[in-house]
């Protein structure tokens, strides 16, 4: 499709398969694919098709469909709308002017790196930070994506954050949605994994946040451990309510985590380290 002109192309399931956090060593692959090329309107789209190997056209369907023209950059926009998240924390596009001015607003640009507020997980951390009111405190956001964690923690009142991920991409979104909110950037340091300025972060973290996946949660234990202080909170999440069982077990020998909140079958992980 790109070699014959298509100016996007799109590989997506076709079969609404489920395909949730796959084993270790595992590739899951989709039953069926539906692929999706988007080409100029003046494109000769039978010379294209000529151009296909035959076997892939005889396993599969296929069809050609004119599409409206649109503005596409204000059609996606449009699906994003302010979020309120608990009593205080609104999360809203940065090209619409909050609901409420005094509210704590979060000015978010939705990019490549996860994290808009729209999936279960994100909105069960945000909803879990407006409750823990995390004025003053020094905190850690592992797995930061779009840096949504590390920035409403920082409008709640958190005095410092670090933000981590092994994406360059995402710590330049946390960057930049950072900026967007006039976070300077001493507040929110960003650093890839083996980055990190240990010798300033661990043990001295009230809160460690981690919204990512229940393998990788389980892999980090004693990394996500290592920068919480005597009497912090961790907050896990990223994980299914059926996974949440193995994840208390492997930390319950260094800290006791419990199902603080759940939405969709995802869950939210809450504890204190003992001090």
């Amino acid at each position: 499709m790109l070699a014959t002109g298509a100016v996007a192309v799109t590989l997506e399931d076709n079969a609404d398969q489920p395909l949730l956090e796959p084993g270790v060593g595992e590739t899951p692959l989709w039953r069926q694919t539906r692929l999706t090329g988007l080409y100029p309107a003046d494109t000769d789209m039978a010379a294209v098709l000529a151009t296909f190997p035959e076997q892939a056209l005889a396993d599969g369907s296929q069809r050609v469909e004119i599409l409206e023209d649109k503005d596409w950059e204000r059609e996606w926009m449009q699906h994003y709308r302010p979020m309120r998240f608990g009593t205080r924390l609104w999360v809203c596009p940065s090209w619409i002017t909050p609901p409420e001015p005094d509210a704590v607003n979060l000015m978010l640009d939705p990019g490549l790196a996860f994290g808009t507020g729209t999936h279960a997980t994100t909105e069960l951390c945000l909803r879990q930070l407006d409750e823990l009111s995390p004025v003053g405190m020094t905190a850690v956001d592992y797995g930061c994506g779009s840096g949504i964690l590390a920035v409403a923690a920082l409008k709640l009142g958190a005095a410092r954050v670090l933000g981590v991920d092994n994406d360059p991409q995402a710590l330049v979104a946390s960057r930049d949605n950072a900026g967007r909110n006039a976070i300077p950037e001493q507040l929110l340091p960003l650093a890839l994994p083996g980055d990190i300025p240990m010798d300033q972060w661990s043990g001295n973290s009230d809160l460690v946040m981690a919204n990512i996946l229940a393998g990788p949660l389980l892999e980090l234990s004693d990394t996500l451990l290592r920068f919480l202080r005597p009497g912090g909170t961790m907050l896990l999440s990223g994980l299914l309510n059926t996974q949440a069982g193995e994840l208390c077990e492997h930390y319950r020998r260094r800290i006791r985590l419990s199902v603080s909140a759940e939405k969709d079958g995802w869950v939210c992980l809450r504890g204190t380290l003992p001090g």
